[in-house]
């Protein structure tokens, strides 16, 4: 039979929710389905195994999310077990009176006394670390009866008088924010719901079949995996902090996070985002077209902090005397219509702009006849001379001398067109991690998080006016 079908005993409807990984769940939706009395074998359910939905009563399913809004699918209670079988007789009242007075005393017992282990005689409370797609908590009752709407309608209320003493709060999910885009773009930073699944799409189908770095992660949806790592850059919360929202291990955070950051910075990067010449000038802005319309690209350095390598020499080799603190630097351009068009890879904050500029490939993309607009510290015009490329900076200031009326209009034509390129960079700043000093595994892939961090920006709604 494939392991698509219901395992439940004479069953063959296929699909259904997964098992639990938490083994004292798992062992109470085993013993429910009667596939775990055996004497001579123990059956364990594989990870595909199934229960499909006929199982559960129609009170077992939310109705609504923690938002209040209606879920776009269907996610099973904290209190759902399977229950519908073809060998249980229907219920008596006295005995569904018997056993939701049952269920109720348990749920007290376990909520009054939450950090005990031991199994009421009544009914048991298991939680569990790792949760599934389907399932959060599952309450163990009495099992030999149907539980009707009437029932859970009163542990519903039950539950909701108890929630103003002790509230519970679910794991973080994308789905939970399908009304509030004020929620996913401080999680996230994009704008709306729409934006998040939009951005996603972009990532392909392979996002749907990636080889984790340590081991494959099955108790959190892709989704909810490109949410944690948004929500991992743009709040820059610790493993221990996203291993509760989630309620996953440590473990599978950092798995998530490196894996997802290696690949969109590897997708991502198979995009060309130099774009022609052509549509650098349709984009560009009214007013930047006029003063200076042969700009290709505007570009500055920036530098993000990290944490005090051990390493004499990376300590060296990180320092910046500008910062004053380990950084690691890059080199970040946009076109004057406001898309981020080259980001360079990292290099410790110690490294100039003039070394940073060879080591580009600016030289290379840029035609003859363009002109780079950039601070004055890029003092790299020698490079881009031979190829008949112009450096557009402000003039530097020497004693003794006085800079001429013209030269100082110019000076501030370029640097009202040059802010550009500080907004962007401001804009992707808003991304925490990039603000805040990264710990040595962000380190290593300080590459790919800039990179990532800077291409989401070209996500957003472009903070340029077409007229500035």
């Amino acid at each position: 039979m494939p392991e698509t079908c219901c395992c439940v005993p004479g069953c063959s409807n296929r699909g259904g929710h997964v098992f639990p990984s938490d083994q004292l769940r798992k062992k109470a939706w085993i013993h429910a389905i009667r596939r775990g009395e055996s004497r001579f074998q123990s059956w364990e359910p594989s990870s595909h195994a199934v229960v499909c939905r006929s199982h559960f009563q129609n009170s077992d399913y939310l109705s609504e999310t923690v938002y209040g809004t209606t879920p776009l699918s269907r996610r099973l209670k904290k209190t759902a077990i399977p229950s519908i079988f073809q060998w249980i007789d229907p219920a008596s009242p006295a005995d569904i009176a018997r056993a939701s007075r049952a269920r109720t005393r348990g749920v007290k017992r376990k909520l009054i006394e939450i950090n005990t282990t031991e199994n009421q005689s009544q009914g048991t409370v298991y939680f569990q670390d790792d949760i599934d797609v389907a399932d959060e908590i599952v309450i163990e009752s009495i099992p030999t009866k149907n539980d009707t709407d009437e029932d859970s309608s009163e542990e519903q209320k039950f539950y909701l008088n108890v929630e103003t003493q002790t509230p519970t709060f679910p794991p973080m999910c994308i789905d939970n924010f399908e009304k509030d885009d004020a929620g996913i773009h401080f999680y996230t930073g994009l704008e709306t719901y729409v934006k998040f699944y939009m951005v996603l799409r972009t990532l392909g189908p392979a996002a749907y079949c990636l080889n984790y770095i340590y081991h494959k992660v099955t108790n959190i949806s892709v989704p909810d995996q490109f949410f944690l790592v948004l929500i991992k850059l743009r709040r820059h919360r610790t493993n221990f902090d996203l291993s509760r929202l989630f309620n996953v291990s440590e473990k599978t955070v950092s798995n998530v996070f490196y894996t997802w950051i290696l690949f969109m910075s590897k997708q991502w990067r198979e995009v060309d985002i130099w774009p022609p010449k052509s549509l650098v000038n349709y984009f560009c802005p009214s007013d930047f077209k006029l003063k200076f319309p042969n700009t290709r690209v505007i570009v500055d350095g920036t530098e993000c902090p990290i944490k005090k390598p051990k390493l004499p020499k990376t300590q060296q080799a990180t320092f910046s005397t500008y910062k004053n603190k380990n950084t690691v630097k890059i080199l970040v351009g946009a076109t004057p219509g406001g898309l981020v068009s080259y980001v360079s890879p990292a290099y410790g904050g110690s490294t100039s702009d003039r070394q940073i500029v060879e080591r580009s490939s600016l030289l290379n993309l840029c035609d003859p006849g363009d002109s780079i607009m950039a601070d004055k510290g890029f003092n790299v015009q020698d490079m881009f001379v031979h190829r008949n490329i112009q450096i557009n900076m402000p003039t530097f200031f020497k004693k003794k001398n006085r800079m001429s009326c013209s030269t100082v209009i110019q000076d501030r034509k370029i640097s009202s067109k040059r802010v550009h390129i500080e907004r962007i960079i401001g804009l992707a700043k808003t991304f925490k991690i990039l603000v805040e000093p990264m710990n040595s595994s962000e380190t290593k892939l300080s590459s790919h998080i800039t990179f990532v961090c800077f291409m989401l920006c070209n996500f957003k709604t472009c903070i340029v006016p077409s007229y500035a």
